[in-house]
């Protein structure tokens, strides 16, 4: 997009750019299902997240919801909008090898919807408040950085569903609050909330609900003025890293930097630290 675009519509979320702080907003916008994800939002937040990216004057990104509940996992509103969604429709197949061929499918493409936060090269802070449960944990834990509201309540609901949840919550969150403590969220699900899921490192601040846009927002807005090759750089290091041995990243991370210390904004910023002043970097 080029630095005049006007921001795409979209039918259930709401995406934005403040071309003075380069800081992204996405926004679910359901809010009177409570951000529910249906049909169209598995669609949506994956190509906002996409037109995010394309934009280059876009340096982070917060995404947050709509209304009093970030999001509050699939849609349960109708057997038809359920079913939908569970890939149910591959039941008119007779074939058992067909049929479970389409469902590998059809949940291969809503993990992607959901990895696609992390396939966004800016980093992308999550701000959620009220319900966070299974779908919304699975979006949550794709982000960044989390930070919520002390009203927020998290649930790995999938089992209540007597579903194993499938969209990503079991392979990051262990990655953040540990195997056991994870375990437990995902087998029980119960309800955890804010001050437990801080203890555990879920969130990285909890705020006054009337707070959270704003804490948020200004978390994006002080990554936004460094370096983007600098922070987009780290985000890709540091989920490499995640996914590989100590020595896979760090053969990784000296290939990056042999050509990222060779930038421009490395001279900036060393001349902005000597002359005293903000640096200013080019956008990508």
């Amino acid at each position: 997009p080029s630095r005049w675009s006007r921001p795409p519509l979209f039918a259930t979320v709401v995406v934005d750019v403040d071309l003075r702080t380069h800081v992204g907003t996405l926004r679910l916008n359901r809010p009177n299902k409570s951000n529910a994800l249906d049909p169209q939002m598995w669609v949506d937040i994956p190509a906002a997240l996409q037109w995010l990216d394309n934009n280059t004057d876009v340096r982070c990104v917060v995404l947050c919801g709509a209304g009093k509940n970030f999001c509050a996992g699939i849609d349960v509103s109708s057997p038809e909008v359920l079913g939908e969604q569970l890939g149910q429709q591959t039941h008119s197949v007779d074939c058992a090898g067909r049929k479970a061929e389409s469902m590998f499918r059809h949940v291969r493409r809503l993990q992607d919807a959901f990895t696609a936060v992390e396939k966004c090269r800016a980093p992308v802070i999550c701000a959620m408040q009220g319900a966070c449960f299974g779908g919304g944990v699975d979006l949550a834990v794709a982000c960044d950085i989390r930070v919520c509201a002390d009203d927020t309540k998290f649930c790995v609901k999938e089992v209540d569903l007597a579903i194993v949840a499938d969209i990503g919550t079991l392979q990051r969150l262990p990655l953040l609050v540990g195997h056991g403590i994870a375990l437990e969220w995902a087998l029980t699900a119960r309800v955890v909330d804010a001050e437990e899921a801080l203890a555990a490192g879920l969130v990285t601040k909890v705020v006054p609900s009337q707070e959270l846009l704003a804490v948020a927002t200004e978390l994006a807005q002080n990554i936004a003025q460094k370096s983007p090759l600098a922070t987009q750089g780290t985000k890709t290091a540091a989920l490499h890293s995640r996914d590989h041995s100590v020595e896979d990243g760090l053969v990784f991370v000296a290939h990056l930097n042999s050509a990222r210390l060779q930038s421009a904004d490395l001279d900036e910023a060393m001349a902005a630290k000597f002359g005293n002043r903000k640096p200013t970097y080019a956008k990508l």
